[in-house]
């Protein structure tokens, strides 16, 4: 099943477990801590970690969830961050471990936590993020029917986490500025802003309106020549409607499974990397007339590596474009121009910019 992100308080996200950023005494805390236990009954919880007595650093423990909208919590005792040289890393990636090691014991088939250790632990949140989306990814390929979740308070968090984003936020900037209707270009000058004097007048209505990218036409002394009649279409052989619709272009769906056989790929490969469900990927399969969501068909072609050029084609066949208008389609095309095909990191950057996530479905 496929990973997601998600800007709740975690005690009212459904899932079968709820993990707990904890302390080693299993105390009641801030944060995400105090949500849970709030969330479960203070008394019951606070009892039910107070016969366990303990948790060290690095694993982790379960008690029911209560009044949570959960079966279980899986309380998850990170790493203090003391300037990364003391083991920290180690400490976290098996505080996760532990944390997927009981949701598997459990038998769960979701599960929802918080960005552990990132809080008043002081675990830098790129760190943090960059543990968490590895070990996640590594859990789900071998669970691949759990549903897995990070929650989070604020976008912040992932905004300071994400890579890329400095350059993304400056590419993201160019494409909005370059595909404004305010500026024209000049040979000598490149693009320049249009003031408002400067504006050609609105076409009347019917009319089409001005091309304010084009560069405008040299001037001439000789009126322009009358535009050729468009020739009429032959009527002489008309052809059957439904014969040309069957030459179109293959469909989406059977250009898909062709891209997988000629990168030698299975299909688990496949949905796997493009974090979506085995059940949807089998509607895929099954249907050659499949019309997919612009993000799972995007997501697919991540999954595939696909250049820019040969997605643009794919995504052509689901009736999809990508325009430097979209904030999503630019994102999207920021990292997959950069050979970017980790679909965590395309994701972790689509939430910070509050844009709908590849897959997820």
């Amino acid at each position: 099943m496929p990973f997601s992100i998600v800007r709740d308080d975690i005690a009212r996200v459904e899932a079968d477990v709820l993990v707990n950023a904890a302390n080693e005494r299993l105390a009641p805390g801030g944060g995400v801590c105090g949500a849970l236990f709030a969330g479960a009954g203070y008394d019951r919880m606070a009892e039910a970690c107070a016969r366990i007595g303990g948790c060290p650093t690095g694993r982790a423990v379960v008690t029911p969830g209560f009044d949570l909208p959960c079966r279980w919590v899986v309380h998850a005792v990170g790493p203090v961050w003391r300037g990364g040289s003391h083991g920290e890393r180690d400490a976290l990636r098996s505080c996760y471990r532990s944390v997927f090691a009981e949701v598997e014991r459990l038998g769960a088939r979701s599960v929802a936590f918080p960005l552990i250790s990132a809080g008043i632990y002081g675990y830098p949140p790129a760190e943090a993020l960059a543990v968490a989306r590895e070990e996640t990814a590594a859990f789900l390929e071998r669970a691949e029917d759990v549903q897995a979740t990070l929650v989070v308070f604020s976008r912040d968090v992932i905004r300071a986490g994400a890579g890329l984003l400095d350059g993304l936020r400056a590419f993201i900037d160019d494409a909005y500025v370059e595909a404004s209707p305010f500026r024209r270009r000049t040979p000598q000058e490149g693009a320049v802003l249009l003031s408002d004097s400067q504006m050609p007048p609105l076409p009347a209505p019917g009319m089409p309106a001005p091309d304010l990218l084009a560069p405008a036409p040299a001037a001439s002394a000789e009126p322009p020549a009358p535009a050729a009649a468009a020739p009429m279409a032959s009527m002489s052989a008309p052809r059957d409607l439904s014969d040309l619709l069957d030459h179109l272009d293959e469909s989406f769906s059977t250009t898909l499974l062709a891209l997988i056989d000629a990168r030698g790929l299975t299909d688990a490969q496949v949905y796997k990397r493009a974090n979506i469900s085995r059940q949807l990927f089998s509607k895929i399969r099954s249907n050659p007339a499949y019309r997919p969501t612009k993000p799972t068909a995007v997501a697919l072609g991540v999954a595939l590596g696909l250049t820019l050029d040969e997605l643009r084609d794919l995504l052509a066949r689901a009736g999809f474009a990508l325009s430097r208008s979209s904030r999503f389609d630019v994102i999207v095309e920021f990292y997959v121009a950069r050979g970017v095909y980790d679909i965590f990191r395309i994701n972790e950057a689509l939430f910070a910019y509050d844009e709908q996530l590849l897959g997820s479905i």
